[in-house]
């Protein structure tokens, strides 16, 4: 944990350090400071976790470094006049320690600080996991979920779940659905269709065949290094390629 303390007396400095070295949490005091010149040119660089802050500084009041410099960090102030509460909780200030402060007052606003990071992480998972789900739902790539069949009679559109799989066949591509009916697409190969669909849902089993994992119904062995597929709507079964098996074993159990 990163501390400045700025401090323009040696013995209000040497107890804060001594009260920080017997807390249970490891901290480094990154830099001690007792002007106002001085801390504005340090956390203008630095980046710390807490300031222990003095108001009455050798060249002014502390008040004008955070007018100065945005700080981020909470600041517990230590000081011998209470006429600054209201200041000092109009900053980062979330303490107010009135000299000579006790050991108990000095843990009590540790404690206040530690409760405070808690939480301020807490908050800050939660955004991230928030902002997470905002951008993976408007970076996710839509997938195609229909195809459009042209014949003699009209238009017609085919679900993409529908479908059992894809084949392509002498440079022509055909669409086979759940009832076994054999469609014609305008689609030029398989890769332009297999590039519009989830990979988790489709895969090629080979060089000609485009397979629906969701309309899968049986897999058995067909010889030692090729799988036979029996699909939705089709009484004949499909066959992976010797180079594909291994890869579509892996797939299917997804």
């Amino acid at each position: 944990m990163k501390v400045l303390i700025i401090e323009d007396e040696i013995p209000a400095r040497k107890k804060l350090k001594r009260f920080l070295k017997d807390l249970d949490t490891k901290t480094e005091v990154v830099a001690e400071l007792d002007t106002v010149a001085r801390a504005v040119d340090v956390l203008n660089t630095t980046n710390v976790d807490l300031i222990f802050s003095d108001i009455e500084l050798l060249d002014g009041n502390a008040f004008e470094v955070y007018k100065q410099v945005r700080v981020f960090c909470p600041i517990i102030f230590t000081t011998a006049y209470d006429q600054f509460l209201m200041n000092a909780f109009e900053t980062n200030g979330i303490a107010y320690l009135l000299k000579p402060f006790s050991r108990d007052r000095f843990q009590a606003a540790w404690d206040k600080f530690l409760l405070l990071k808690k939480s301020a992480s807490e908050e800050n998972q939660q955004l991230n996991i928030l902002t997470n789900l905002i951008h993976q739902t408007f970076t996710k790539k839509a997938y195609k979920e229909q195809f459009t069949i042209h014949k003699q009679q009209g238009i017609y559109f085919l679900k993409t779940e529908n479908i059992s799989f894809f084949e392509a066949n002498e440079g022509v591509i055909f669409a086979f659905d759940i009832t076994g009916k054999k469609h014609l697409l305008s689609e030029s190969s398989l890769k332009s269709i297999e590039q519009n669909l989830s990979s988790e849902d489709f895969f090629r089993i080979n060089r000609s065949v485009l397979l629906n994992k969701q309309n899968v119904e049986k897999i058995e062995r067909y010889t030692k290094n090729t799988l036979a597929i029996i699909v939705k709507g089709l009484n004949n079964h499909l066959k992976t390629s010797q180079s594909n098996t291994a890869s579509f074993r892996e797939w299917i159990e997804k």
